[in-house]
């Protein structure tokens, strides 16, 4: 059983809820256990990050509703029987767990659906979150006859709005929880710095990652992103044995016992040593990811820092031949996108990727600001004003992607601003990124977790 907070914590919580919704019940579903490949063999249990924000209880096969007329809250589960503890050993009751969280009320989880019912047939607003897994679509389009294919559109903007602004902004106690997650996080990718040389498998590097996280935590915060083909943004791929001469993109995290995460990227020289022309491209990110980094304060918009992040990519690579013309232009025409066509970043919390289940233009985006259609701009997850109590993560990065290479260049893309000529002298570099967690602060943001090594001296004596 995961550790709690104390119980004031998520009574808090669940009353600050209700002051921002002000009719109807809102209906948590708990995740059950995912079956690997039977059913008794399953993945690590993750319990529904809303359901641990607001009733900080690990176990399946649970539900709770908030009733914000009555002010009523109840956990629906059931206890343990004997063949359970069989094979699980002795387990609290479901009394006991609503107890640590500060809820009174408990039912057996068949009532669920009479409780659901006689709320729908009163004509009461049913609100619910989005699901993402199979089970809890299935269950919601059961209590509510909606169609399960239609049941993902029918979910609460009220709540999704209510639940984004909570849990935007962290406390204090959740920044020391992320904190712990991002040293942890650290000892990870120093372990792969020390591990990585010619020769060695990915999967053997993934592997000590792996391992780091679960001996400290509760596992990896998303799986591992680790290859020597770093222009491939999100490679989960780890059969390849490192070469010399080329560079080692690793981009993971760990889950704390409390669930909550970080998330760093490092890119580093399989020799131990990058050579010039590594030098400079690494350079250029690594001024974009401290500029970024050094502008972030309350009241400033995250798209803004992107910006900042993509006219420093922009003017490096103008610098080195690779692309030319005006730097602000190319940017904000596009431009810049074929060498850095993701976003800055994203919330941090409970989830790597803070509240995406609830859909990401509700996290990144409000009312004063549009997502763009812009290839490149249009993939910034995190554009919103930035708030004290925000935690967001920085993440330029600089790839030089054949495919994406030949499309633009057989199409004649912003010849004003890329030399192609130039860009196909990089066609086999491979990628950089390199990724903090930030949390912002009354006065402007701080970086959390100790020090992990990224000026190219850092890496290279880390690597020694």
């Amino acid at each position: 059983m995961n550790p709690f907070f104390d119980a004031a914590v998520y009574t808090n919580r669940r009353e600050n809820l209700k002051k921002k919704m002000t009719s109807g019940v809102a209906l948590f579903l708990g995740n059950n256990e995912a079956s690997m490949n039977y059913p008794a063999n399953t993945y690590r249990y993750r319990q529904d990050s809303n359901f641990i924000y607001f009733f900080g209880i690990w176990a399946e096969s649970l539900a709770a509703i908030i009733d914000f007329d009555n002010g009523d809250t109840i956990i629906f589960g059931n206890d343990f029987e004997i063949d359970d503890i069989i094979w699980m050993g002795n387990q609290p009751t479901v009394k006991e767990l609503a107890g640590k969280v500060g809820v009174t009320e408990t039912r057996p989880y068949l009532q669920l659906a009479d409780y659901v019912a006689g709320i729908l047939k009163s004509g009461r607003k049913l609100h619910f979150t989005p699901p993402y897994r199979g089970h809890n679509k299935i269950e919601l389009a059961n209590l509510t006859n909606i169609n399960v294919n239609e049941i993902r559109n029918a979910a609460s903007i009220d709540l999704i709005k209510a639940i984004v602004a909570l849990r935007s902004t962290k406390e204090e106690i959740e920044i020391a929880e992320i904190e712990k997650a991002c040293n942890m996080g650290v000892e990870m990718h120093e372990t792969v710095m020390r591990n990585c040389k010619p020769g060695v498998s990915e999967l053997e590097l993934a592997g000590r990652a792996e391992g780091v996280a679960m001996s400290r935590g509760n596992g990896v915060s998303f799986p591992v992103i680790l290859s020597q083909h770093g222009e491939t943004l999100h490679n989960h791929v780890h059969n390849a044995i490192l070469e010399e001469g080329k560079l080692l993109l690793m981009d993971a995290g760990v889950e704390g016992l409390m669930g909550y995460s970080s998330d760093y990227t490092r890119t580093i020289p399989v020799s131990g040593k990058f050579t010039p022309k590594q030098k400079a491209i690494y350079e250029i990110v690594l001024k974009a990811n401290l500029d970024a980094i050094a502008a972030a304060k309350p009241g400033i918009y995250n798209k803004e820092l992107h910006r900042i992040a993509a006219e420093v990519v922009a003017s490096g690579l103008k610098e080195l031949g690779l692309m030319k013309g005006d730097v602000k232009e190319a940017v904000e025409q596009g431009a810049y996108a074929l060498f850095f066509p993701h976003g800055l970043g994203h919330q941090m919390g409970l989830d790597v990727h803070d509240m995406e289940d609830l859909g990401e233009n509700y996290v990144g985006y409000d009312e004063t600001i549009e997502r763009s259609k812009l290839f490149g701009w249009s993939a910034l997850r995190m554009a919103r004003e930035l708030k004290p109590g925000f935690i967001v993560t920085v993440e330029p990065g600089i790839y030089f992607i054949p495919q994406l290479i030949d499309i633009w260049r057989t199409e004649n893309k912003f010849p004003e601003f890329i030399n192609y000529d130039k860009v196909s002298e990089y066609i086999d570099f491979g990628g950089i990124r390199i990724e903090d967690d930030i949390l912002i602060t009354k006065d402007g943001h701080r970086v959390l977790g100790r020090h992990l090594a990224k000026t190219v001296e850092e890496i290279e004596a880390m690597m020694k």
